[in-house]
């Protein structure tokens, strides 16, 4: 299971994500969930990955390896004049990957399933923030709707729903996720530490705080903590049911 999100500040973007995979209780690892590629004064593009571990480490590979054959370099991350189109090859590859995998498969394609999203910023343009369907559709993130979570999104996303503002600094958006993280994790043990973690700062069009906070890291235990102790200092002080 995975647990990924991504928000669209007036600041920026912030991506966060596990690392956790797990094939069974005895089969669990870890793996890099979030990739991001820049293009120093132009572009970063950042995507995050949930679902299907070998199609998504083969929609990464094929978007790498794309980015320097010569012969590609028109159809790449690196060279999409736009993040919309950014994302149309990021959904046309998935697609391309699914299909290929269940080629003369018995099983469902839903088997090699995947979602993705998609962020970034391109010289000249606002960023834009996408999710990437199985199908190779997607949307986009929009004033109604500034943030996407893909994996196991029902216990996080209450927190971000009653909490979250554009307006937030990246600080105060940081200290959501890690509430919401630490909500899902203690929820769901298919979703695990280390988180990854890209800060992107607007127009500035080189990769932003990048960092992996580690299980023991000291400020996401204050704050797993903390939130934990707030909440039920708030609860003791609601008025109690009358029968």
């Amino acid at each position: 299971m995975t647990y990924c999100v991504a928000l669209r500040l007036d600041e920026g973007l912030l991506f966060m994500s596990d690392t956790r995979t797990n094939a069974g209780v005895d089969n669990i690892s870890t793996f890099k969930k979030m990739f991001t590629w820049s293009v120093e004064g132009d572009r970063v593009i950042t995507i995050m990955t949930a679902g299907n571990l070998a199609t998504t480490q083969a929609v990464i590979s094929l978007l790498d390896e794309r980015s320097v054959i010569p012969a590609d370099r028109k159809q790449t991350l690196l060279a999409a004049p736009t993040m919309f189109q950014v994302a149309r090859l990021v959904g046309d590859t998935l697609k391309e990957v699914i299909h290929s995998q269940a080629e003369g498969q018995q099983e469902s394609e839903s088997t090699f399933s995947a979602t993705m999203i998609v962020g970034g910023q391109i010289r000249g343009m606002e960023p834009r923030l996408f999710l990437i369907y199985p199908e190779g559709n997607f949307i986009e993130a929009s004033e109604e709707t500034p943030f996407f979570q893909i994996g196991e999104t029902k216990y996080g996303r209450p927190i971000i729903l009653r909490a979250f503002d554009p307006s937030m600094s990246f600080e105060q958006a940081i200290k959501l996720l890690y509430v919401s993280f630490d909500s899902t994790l203690k929820a769901n043990l298919a979703v695990g530490m280390p988180l990854d973690m890209h800060a992107y700062s607007i127009d500035t069009f080189e990769t932003g705080i990048v960092s992996r906070i580690p299980p023991e890291d000291p400020y996401f235990k204050v704050i797993s903590s903390g939130w934990g102790e707030a909440l039920k200092e708030a609860f003791d002080k609601l008025p109690d049911f009358k029968f």
